[in-house]
């Protein structure tokens, strides 16, 4: 029998709402004793590695994860499933995807109603993540998002809804594969990405999105230091207000790596315009275009690169494909 390991990172699927409807940690993770619903089929084992509502989960966090899953494939584990809370899970998964070596299934899983809420979705969820896992297709596809039924890459999949169990949505490519029954059926392939098995953690690296009227005090205020890198959620395939510029033109003075996206959830950032903000001109004041990955995304492999050590034209080869 397959053996898989369940990392319990704590969110809303280790959580209990109370009779007025706020929904909290618990002393003791609703979750336990799943493992018996796979009695004879496979060998669970589970582990409490944190209890953290998803908004204090940091990369320090999921260094260690990433870590804990090397270990965890060193020691002979067959597949590994994180439930984790869905505010920041793509950006856990994300980082998993740029950073293990691993060829085994990691699945990442969480849920959008507590356990004693009416219609959890927990423990469905958690049921499907762990099928996947013990899945052989799932194995050399990356780290996955397992969320209602469907079967997301964690390097496009997002938050879309605030509340709705069908939130987790591929923009552009949709899910590469479902979950039905104990299988879990796929029906694309994802082109893998450059892995970097990183030990240690450069910041900070910031994000910043555009808007409308926007000017260079937020640039201004970050120029320190200390940073180390910053990435833009940019108006449409890739422009900034005229008046960001000054501010932008002193942070690359002093080799302070800018990434740039767009802040549309569909599509790429791409030099198109040829006036002053526009794409063509950003992109020969030295910002690197980064296509397919949102801001978030593209904040984690900007500061995983970092990490590695990577620098100059190979930091912005890096950063700027998705599939590189």
């Amino acid at each position: 029998m397959k053996k898989i390991l369940v990392l319990h990172t704590g969110g809303t699927i280790a959580m209990s709402a109370d009779e007025d409807g706020a929904v909290a940690p618990t002393d003791k993770n609703p979750m336990t004793g799943f493992e018996k619903l796979f009695d004879h089929q496979l060998i669970i084992e589970s582990e409490e590695f944190a209890n953290l509502p998803s908004p204090h989960i940091t990369p320090a966090v999921m260094l260690k994860l990433k870590n804990r899953v090397q270990q965890a494939e060193e020691a002979g584990i067959d597949g590994v499933v994180v439930t984790h809370g869905t505010d920041t899970l793509e950006e856990t998964a994300y980082f998993l995807d740029l950073t293990l070596p691993n060829s085994i299934p990691v699945i990442v899983t969480g849920a959008m109603r507590s356990s004693n809420e009416i219609g959890a979705d927990g423990l469905h969820n958690l049921i499907s993540a762990v099928w996947t896992a013990a899945s052989d297709d799932a194995r050399d596809k990356g780290v996955l998002v397992v969320m209602n039924d469907e079967i997301h890459t964690a390097r496009y999949v997002t938050k879309t809804h605030t509340t709705n169990v069908a939130t987790f949505r591929t923009p552009t490519f949709g899910p590469i594969g479902l979950v039905s029954k104990h299988s879990a059926n796929f029906f694309q392939e994802l082109i893998r990405s450059e892995i970097c098995n990183i030990n240690s953690l450069v910041e900070p690296v910031y994000l910043l999105k555009a808007y409308a009227g926007m000017d260079g005090t937020l640039f201004e205020a970050i120029d320190q230091p200390t940073t180390k890198g910053l990435v833009i959620e940019a108006l449409g395939a890739g422009n900034l207000p005229p008046a960001t510029l000054p501010a932008l033109h002193a942070l690359l003075k002093r080799n302070i790596p800018i990434v740039l996206v767009s802040r549309c959830f569909n599509g790429i950032a791409e030099d198109v315009y040829d006036y002053e903000g526009g794409g063509i001109k950003l992109k020969q004041m030295g910002i690197t275009f980064c296509q397919g990955l949102n801001g978030p995304k593209a904040r984690l492999k900007l500061q995983v690169g970092l990490s590695a050590g990577k620098t100059g034209t190979e930091l912005s080869d890096f950063v700027s494909n998705a599939t590189s």
